[in-house]
């Protein structure tokens, strides 16, 4: 019951992605309506003002192409973590952010690094590898379901394209692994059996109560009688009624 609970869906599953999908295409939008360029808020490496990048970057995109193919994943991915990891989603989130950001804005190239995909790594690392950790077999499945999907994301964590934040990427994936091994609950509870609780009582237990002090079965509780040594076969017979022919 404790497991079922845990999994329970909430209104939050569907509010926090519409939330963060409406702010990225706002912004976006008051851009090209009021002429604006706002890549300079973006994470700019090494550099005093740049600092502000990790809080405002995540959501500006350069391109309607760079917003939309990060639409879909940042919905996705905070949906299963606020399903699945509700606990912890606020800590990933708060925390994941603002390290990716700052290592990001350590290791980057001269550059001002802009979108929310930093934070798509960050989330599908911290989902996959929180799974394998936890061994529960719902969440291990959802780690092979975001391997499944976005397992092509690895490759661009490396310089392979150019106008790509791989370091973003990189920083993200990082601090996910990070934030797998060192939050802590978020997992649902291991399922007890009644035997294992405190207040249990065996005299009170409906399937012991087949077994006797020695833990031979007793069927209703009624004792069996001693063995003499043989074997009796009893047969029950029952007299044939009307109806009873078997069909042919």
């Amino acid at each position: 019951m404790q497991e079922e609970r845990y999994f329970t869906y909430s209104n939050w599953v569907l509010i926090v992605p519409m939330v963060t999908v409406l702010l990225i295409w706002s912004i976006f939008w008051a851009e090209l309506s009021l002429g604006l360029n706002l890549n300079a808020y973006g994470i700019e490496p090494r550099t005093f003002l740049g600092l502000r990048g990790i809080v405002f970057g995540p959501f500006i995109h350069g391109s309607i192409s760079h917003l939309y193919h990060n639409t879909i994943p940042i919905a996705l991915l905070l949906a299963a973590l606020v399903q699945f990891y509700r606990e912890s989603a606020l800590k990933v989130l708060f925390w994941g952010t603002l390290f990716a950001g700052f290592v990001t804005w350590a290791i980057g190239r001269p550059s001002h690094h802009i979108g929310i995909s930093g934070v798509i790594y960050l989330l599908a690392s911290f989902i996959f590898f929180k799974g394998i950790l936890t061994k529960h077999y719902r969440l291990v499945a959802l780690s092979l379901v975001v391997v499944f999907i976005y397992g092509g994301l690895l490759w661009y964590m490396f310089p392979i394209e150019e106008g790509i934040s791989w370091e973003g990427h990189l920083s993200g994936f990082v601090v996910g692994i990070l934030l797998a091994f060192t939050v802590k609950g978020g997992s649902p509870p291991k399922p007890k059996f009644d035997w294992e609780r405190d207040d249990f009582r065996e005299e009170e237990d409906v399937f012991l109560r087949h077994f006797d002090s020695e833990g031979n079965f007793i069927g209703n509780g009624d004792p069996i009688p001693p063995s003499d040594g043989e074997t009796k076969i009893v047969y029950h017979y029952r007299e044939t009624q009307k109806g009873d022919e078997e069909a042919g």
